[in-house]
């Protein structure tokens, strides 16, 4: 069998690439492992962010490409590709008003300003009513409408095994397996959009040296980023890793956080609780607005792993909204889960709290004496908290462990600004592309998380890389 385009993965990045290049005019065959459709779609917030859309227009808010690639540079302190964000955020405005123009059904908060990381200077950042399932919700209305009139076939529940090459390194296809069975598929050009490696803990802890908890997508195992290697491909993003504060354990799952069930950042709500290391240390001022700064602290948290120290009156004041400790959780919900969820501790005393949680009982009661005393004078002289409400006193107490979690991974297979994938001497390896979760956050993040920067890369670049393959088999 032969084709013009294989699409490896059928997320974001894959379903987007494919449905240009089909209707641009090449026969593309798009190979999934899964059984379904949207890879990380299926758990992401679906933010996009773009200056200069149509739905800003729409309701007064002035901003452009250039203002967006500002914000970016900030934001990421010039650690992001240069090339590759340019092209992001010049493109970004037509890929969001593509989606517009498909009816997708925009949350009617947005555009806003989101603050879970640094935030934008302008309201720019979009998603769906049920989050990144609107975005694939309108890829598969897309994938159908090709189908039906281009050469586009989809393969579920199929691995591809390996990249085929010719005697001059050029990638020639794919090896898949289906039903069983290994199938070659001969074709002009391969694009790896297999996402990132947030689901193997070897991979990861091989590339950035720490242990992975991962929020991730199940699938994303880094097979795209094996497969590039099997042919020679580089990698970039090495040492732009950055955790995000992470869900409380999985009940079931070890080694995976439940996002849903996720502390909420303090950045959103006033905090009255401190964080503590496994020695019962705290580690960085609570109340810091700037997430970016407090993920930058956790990389030197000891197993990036920290509990949250809080008395039964900040858990009673913690009620409603934004003001909730735990997203979604009153406070007898929380009461509720303690010493039955795992990473949900509660006791009468701080000793016998620190020796259920597994912090050091000395540490925790000293540093949480240190705190009293801060708030009593007003004055927190270790770190500059400022926002002192009240002491931690009033038993039963509480302690919440959480980890730096992963939800997409930083480092990926190195590509120009066509999306051609690279080899260690920086040349061209022929007929191989990737665009994706695949290519790293580093890519168009660096050393940060910048709203909308992973999903609309993903997008953008795959249309781009779409138009771009199907014009030369046409």
């Amino acid at each position: 069998m032969d084709v013009d385009v294989v699409v490896v993965g059928a997320g974001a990045a894959g379903l987007s690439c494919a449905i240009r290049a089909a209707s641009a005019g090449a026969s593309v065959l798009l190979v999934e492992k899964d059984r379904r459709l949207g890879g990380t779609l299926h758990l992401s917030g679906g933010h996009l962010a773009a200056g200069g859309t149509r739905r800003q227009r729409e309701q007064g808010i002035a901003d452009s490409p250039e203002e967006h690639l500002t914000d970016i540079r900030r934001i990421s302190q010039g650690t992001a590709r240069a090339e590759l964000v340019e092209i992001v955020a010049t493109h970004a405005p037509a890929t969001v008003d593509w989606l517009d123009d498909r009816g997708f059904d925009f949350a009617p908060e947005t555009p806003r300003i989101v603050y879970g990381h640094e935030p934008y200077e302008t309201a720019r950042t979009v998603y769906g009513v049920n989050e990144g399932v609107s975005i694939l919700a309108v890829l598969e209305q897309e994938l159908d409408r090709v189908r039906a009139t281009a050469d586009l076939d989809v393969w579920l529940d199929a691995a591809v095994t390996e990249l085929l090459t010719g005697e001059d390194g050029r990638v020639t296809g794919v090896g898949v397996l289906r039903s069983g069975k290994e199938v070659e598929v001969g074709a002009g050009a391969v694009v790896l959009a297999t996402g990132g490696y947030g689901a193997d803990p070897e991979l990861f802890r091989e590339l950035e040296g720490v242990p992975l908890v991962s929020a991730a997508a199940r699938t994303s195992t880094g097979d795209g980023i094996h497969l590039g290697l099997s042919v020679g491909a580089a990698l970039q993003g090495a040492g732009t890793y950055l955790p995000t504060f992470g869900g409380l354990p999985d009940p079931v799952s070890p080694g995976r956080a439940n996002w849903h069930d996720r502390q909420r950042l303090t950045s959103e709500r006033p905090p009255w609780e401190i964080y503590v290391d496994r020695d019962g240390r705290r580690w960085v001022a609570e109340d810091e607005e700037s997430i970016d700064e407090k993920e930058r602290a956790l990389v030197g948290v000891p197993d990036q792993t920290f509990w949250t120290i809080f008395d039964d009156t900040a858990l009673s004041a913690a009620s409603g909204g934004l003001q909730q400790i735990v997203v979604g959780r009153e406070p007898d919900e929380v009461r509720a889960m303690a010493n039955t969820r795992p990473g949900v501790h509660s006791a009468a005393s701080l000793a016998e709290l620190a020796e259920l949680a597994g912090i050091d009982a000395a540490g925790l009661a000293a540093t949480v004496a240190s705190y009293n005393r801060a708030v009593e004078a007003g004055v927190d002289e270790q770190f500059g908290r400022t926002h002192l409400p009240a002491p931690i006193a009033n038993g039963p107490f509480y302690a919440l462990r959480n980890h730096a979690i992963t939800l997409v991974t930083f480092q990926g297979v190195d590509i120009d600004a066509d999306c051609a994938v690279r080899s260690e001497d920086g040349t061209v390896i022929g007929g191989l592309y990737a665009v994706g979760e695949i290519i790293g956050a580093g890519a168009t993040c660096g050393n940060s998380f910048c709203s909308g920067m992973l999903l609309t890369p993903a997008l953008t670049l795959g249309r781009l890389l779409g138009d771009r393959l199907g014009q030369l088999a046409s």
